[in-house]
């Protein structure tokens, strides 16, 4: 929710130096400590529902708060606290998030059991967009895109690596003990920030609310921004119910499941590169509209791959590609209808992509209630056909500005 950096012309000349990547690293690791407490709950939803006897479902509805709260809350945080020292932010955030990680750790309850998630997501949804700024602001600023890479790969690496480990963590030691690993790294991460990150880091003053919100009153952004959050429902309602749709493939072993989630996260890292290329080439629109169609074929031969490792691994895989190649052009999309608030657009797609991880969590619970674990791709491939219609709808008219963007 922050705009650009401000740097003095001297600051902006000199190169970063090894002292100036060190901080920028910390807080990409901060981000995949953050991100890795986030996707984990996707892994641990079996162990969750039986440990605390309540239906998968149900057990869903945790992913659902956590992104909603940080869809929600995360730009208001940002915004209050827009005027204190960014080390001071990071350290406050980090230290929220550790404070729900281990009441979600001491959680006796479902209900305390969301109290928790409820005070990490709050922690998650002001250091992320604080860390990707702060990162760009101490370096110059030629090198500003790749600090703000090193911080989004936080994510990435979450994805691939962390989520998978800490499933399997999960699965020998019962997911309390995963949150209490959670709760581990993100204290590692608080004494890095305090040490690492200078006291004080320029950065412009936070776009009020009120401003970022007359942003929705533009049709075109609104329209990209629906694509968005119906693409990615579809998108993440597989991931999130995971463990749920491929129980008969994993056997409830959770070392099968950290290898399907460990799959998704290289393939679709690999997916998200070639779509970022690829949209160079073709534009970003098209880039989208073969994603979509690419996600509709996989979500309507999901209920084909569920009930051995082999079927699937190769769904996952192909169902990665097209489920990270969506972020990138769609970003593009974005900036090139209003260049000048790109910051804060990129902020409001931010915010759409946690509110779609929420609706997938509720939207997949309804559905694997009313249809049953095995057909919920067709739900989500109900969902990424109407975002497609939408994309393609507004494709034609949009061409030239987003091309020449691009």
């Amino acid at each position: 929710m922050l705009s650009s950096t401000v740097q003095t012309p001297d600051e902006a000349e000199r190169p970063p130096g090894k002292n100036q990547w060190l901080p920028v690293l910390m807080l990409a690791f901060g981000v995949f400590v953050v991100g890795t407490g986030e996707f984990v709950l996707a892994g641990l939803l079996p162990l969750l529902s039986s440990s605390l006897d309540i239906s998968p479902s149900v057990a869903g509805q945790v992913i659902t708060i956590f992104a909603l709260t940080c869809a929600l809350a995360g730009p208001f945080l940002t915004t209050a606290t827009g005027r204190w020292e960014r080390r001071t932010v990071l350290v406050s955030a980090a230290l929220v998030y550790l404070a729900g990680s281990v009441w979600t750790a001491l959680a006796p309850s479902y209900g305390q059991v969301l109290i928790g998630q409820v005070i990490a997501a709050l922690g998650v949804g002001l250091f992320v967009p604080t860390a990707t700024v702060t990162a760009a602001a101490m370096v110059s600023p030629a090198h500003r895109g790749k600090a703000i890479a090193l911080v989004v790969s936080g994510f990435t690496a979450a994805t691939a690596l962390g989520a998978p480990l800490g499933t399997a963590f999960g699965g020998m030691f019962g997911w309390r003990s995963t949150m209490w690993l959670a709760t581990g790294l993100a204290a590692v991460g608080v004494i890095g920030i305090f040490f690492l990150i200078p006291t004080r880091t320029p950065v412009a003053t936070t776009t009020g609310l009120r401003q970022q919100l007359r942003l929705l009153l533009e049709p075109q952004i609104v329209a990209v921004l629906g694509v968005t959050l119906l693409a990615f429902t579809a998108v993440y309602m597989p991931y999130t119910y995971m463990g749920i749709i491929f129980e008969t493939a994993t056997q409830g072993n959770s070392f099968y499941l950290a290898g399907l989630m460990t799959t998704l996260g290289v393939v679709g890292t690999a997916g998200n590169l070639g779509a970022g290329m690829l949209a160079d080439r073709i534009g970003g629109p098209r880039v989208v509209t073969i994603a979509l169609l690419w996600l509709i074929i996989s979500m309507l031969g999901l209920p084909l791959a569920t009930g051995n490792m082999a079927g699937a691994l190769a769904m996952i895989a192909v169902y990665g590609v097209a489920a990270f190649a969506i972020t990138t052009p769609q970003q593009h999309r974005l900036i090139s209808l209003k260049p000048e608030a790109a910051g804060v657009l990129i902020s409001l797609n931010q915010a759409i992509l946690y509110l779609a991880i929420a609706l997938s969590g509720s939207i997949g619970g309804l559905g694997i209630a009313w249809l049953g674990a095995g057909n919920l791709g067709f739900v989500a491939a109900i969902l990424a056909t109407v975002a497609l219609l939408l994309s393609t709808s507004m494709k034609s008219g949009n061409r030239g500005a987003m091309n020449a963007s691009l």
